[in-house]
């Protein structure tokens, strides 16, 4: 099973190193190269409508599978205490369904931040 290290770090440097997560917490950032080999570049930015990083002192897991539609791999895996392990494929017809529920996600997670902020100014115009 295939397993990668970690490089906490400020800066994110110009080439990744295969087998290598590089993670930004100043910027809230995973970066590595796709996990097949292709030498694609994977940026999984953490939040909470997005991906969720777990570190326990020594390992990383991210949540969710890490899929690289775009790429012409189509690399479908989890990354769970340093482990890679590798999905099944899917069609066509299930990422275009995660696309859309990932959209929803972030539209809701947006918009209740955006109410969270009002209400706060509100708040803070009252006090």
């Amino acid at each position: 099973m295939k397993t990668v290290r970690l490089k906490f770090l400020e800066q994110i440097p110009e080439k990744l190193e295969d087998g290598v997560l590089y993670i930004s917490m100043e910027y809230g950032t995973v970066l590595h190269n796709c996990c097949c080999g292709c030498g694609s570049e994977v940026n999984t930015p953490l939040s909470p409508a997005s991906w969720k990083m777990e570190y326990n002192g020594e390992t990383v897991t991210l949540d969710p599978s890490i899929g690289n539609w775009s790429f012409p791999c189509k690399s479908h895996y989890w990354i769970k205490n340093n482990k890679v392990i590798w999905c099944k494929k899917w069609s066509q017809s299930e990422v275009n369904i995660h696309r859309k529920e990932e959209a929803q996600d972030m539209q809701i997670h947006y918009s209740e931040k955006k109410k969270k902020g009002m209400f706060a100014r509100l708040w803070n115009w009252v006090r």
